[in-house]
């Protein structure tokens, strides 16, 4: 047995309890390079907390389609987690609320083109899942020498449907 949720747009207001929206459409923050180059400044809360430092990987994920069976969230207690996407696909992003120790029912949000996202420390989400191929990403995240990964199977699963 599963539970259905479909999808919501991707939008700062409706994503704020659990991360920070990057988003590079509409007008810049500011012009840099002589004119040359428009800045949408300072758009996410990076936490690497006390041991750990700043680090950017690149992921390549096989892309998932819909209905997607969601089975599994993780979160990263120790630091924040942000993933850049290096298409103009979108992707498939899906966090819930703390729950005594385990994830609540999750939300799942349909990003736009020009559209990234910042995960809070400590904030449940669930795997990469680009929608198309290919699904690069550059990811910056915590890197340290203390755990920084739990991860839960949720039984019963969860269906997400396009809203």
């Amino acid at each position: 047995m599963s539970v259905e949720i479909k999808t919501e747009p991707l939008t700062p207001e409706a994503f704020a309890a659990f991360g920070d929206v990057l988003d590079a459409s509409g007008a810049p923050d500011k012009m840099i390079n002589a004119g040359l180059c428009g800045r949408h400044h300072d758009r996410a809360a990076l936490d690497f907390g006390p041991q750990g430092r700043a680090g950017i990987s690149i992921f390549n994920a096989q892309p998932r389609s819909f209905p997607y069976p969601l089975n599994l969230m993780e979160r990263h207690p120790e630091g924040s987690q942000a993933f850049l996407p290096m298409t103009a696909s979108p992707f498939l992003v899906i966090v819930a609320e703390d729950n005594n120790g385990k994830p609540g029912v999750p939300r799942a949000f349909l990003t736009q083109p020009l559209q990234g996202i910042n995960f809070h420390r400590g904030t449940w989400h669930g795997v990469l899942t680009p929608l198309e191929a290919p699904g690069i990403f550059a990811v910056v995240d915590r890197i340290g020498a203390t755990p920084n990964l739990e991860e839960v199977y949720l039984d019963p699963e969860y269906v997400v449907t396009l809203g």
